[in-house]
């Protein structure tokens, strides 16, 4: 039976959004234990270890770039992502910190005019407004939940999406003229050494047990990232990016058979309206692309 693109970009997606799940709730499991940046380490370790064989082939064009600064600040930004990500993995429920995470994509509609100059219309602009809306309303407290909208928690989770969104943005930059696995090379070997120091404050040695679970952690994120890229280049963008929230149905069921949280009706409502709007900015995007690609060229 030969797969089509799509299923097969399907298939690398779903095992993506399980890998994440997996890796979160690893990270909320050891967060009593091991701090965030702690667990950062850790994880861009273990991916360094995954990436030392393929390093190895060729080391030269692993590492050649004409662009060492933009590359510097992406994997610090990465790496700053990753504390706060982990943070508020280990403060929030799975699926709040989860649906917080999507927005990834609404940070990613100021960001591309900014910074890629690229033009954005009010269809765009409105999703992203409407995709905030519906984060406000995620923060907004339960019937027994704190008396404030936004915690460290959940201020922490947006940032960590906006620094994200900031390093795709600047892979959108360097991949004009850098391969994806460069990219991935000097954010894999940076981010061990950005994490260090951070790393360092909060320092425990683990026991054997632990140190298999904090290998399992970096090795699963490791897992998922390439999932990830290996959906997109099989199938379509616009046909992939709706499965790739299927981790908020996979983190809602690993919170409430583990860790018995149960989601709050707020929480679910919002991931709606934030889920409906980076869907549709998807599929604006993927139109426009459509659209320029079979656009007449000028002689």
């Amino acid at each position: 039976m030969t797969l089509t693109p799509n299923l097969r970009g399907a298939l690398w997606m779903l095992a993506s959004a399980l890998g994440f799940t997996a890796m979160t709730t690893l990270i909320k499991y050891l967060g009593p234990g091991y701090p965030a940046a702690l667990q950062t380490f850790y994880r861009q370790l273990a991916g360094v270890v995954v990436l030392l064989p393929l390093i190895a082939r060729d080391w030269r064009a692993a590492f050649r770039t004409t662009r060492p600064g933009i590359l510097i600040f992406r994997s610090s930004a990465g790496v700053l992502a990753l504390i706060m990500g982990f943070y508020a993995y280990q403060k929030l429920p799975l699926a709040d910190a989860n649906a917080l995470s999507f927005t990834r994509t609404l940070w990613l509609v100021p960001l591309a005019g900014l910074v890629l100059r690229e033009p954005i219309g009010p269809l765009r602009i409105g999703a992203a407004v409407v995709g905030f809306v519906g984060v406000l309303i995620m923060l907004r407290p339960g019937a027994g939940g704190a008396s404030h909208w936004l915690g460290w928690p959940q201020a922490c989770a947006l940032a960590s999406a906006f620094l994200f969104a900031l390093t795709i943005t600047g892979m959108k930059v360097m991949t004009r003229d850098h391969s994806p696995f460069v990219l991935l090379v000097y954010a894999a070997v940076l981010g061990v050494v950005f994490a260090i120091p951070p790393a360092l404050f909060v320092w425990k040695w683990p026991s054997l047990r632990d140190l298999a679970l904090l290998s399992a952690m970096g090795v699963i994120g490791t897992f998922t990232q390439g999932a990830y890229i290996k959906g997109m280049e099989a199938g379509e963008a616009a046909v992939m990016a709706p499965i790739d929230y299927t981790r908020l149905v996979f983190a809602v069921a690993a919170g409430l058979l583990l860790f018995h949280e149960v989601p709050r009706a707020a929480v679910i409502v919002g991931a709606a309206i934030v889920i409906a709007s980076t869907l549709f900015i998807s599929w604006r995007e993927h139109q426009l692309a459509r659209r320029a690609a079979i656009a007449p060229q000028p002689a």
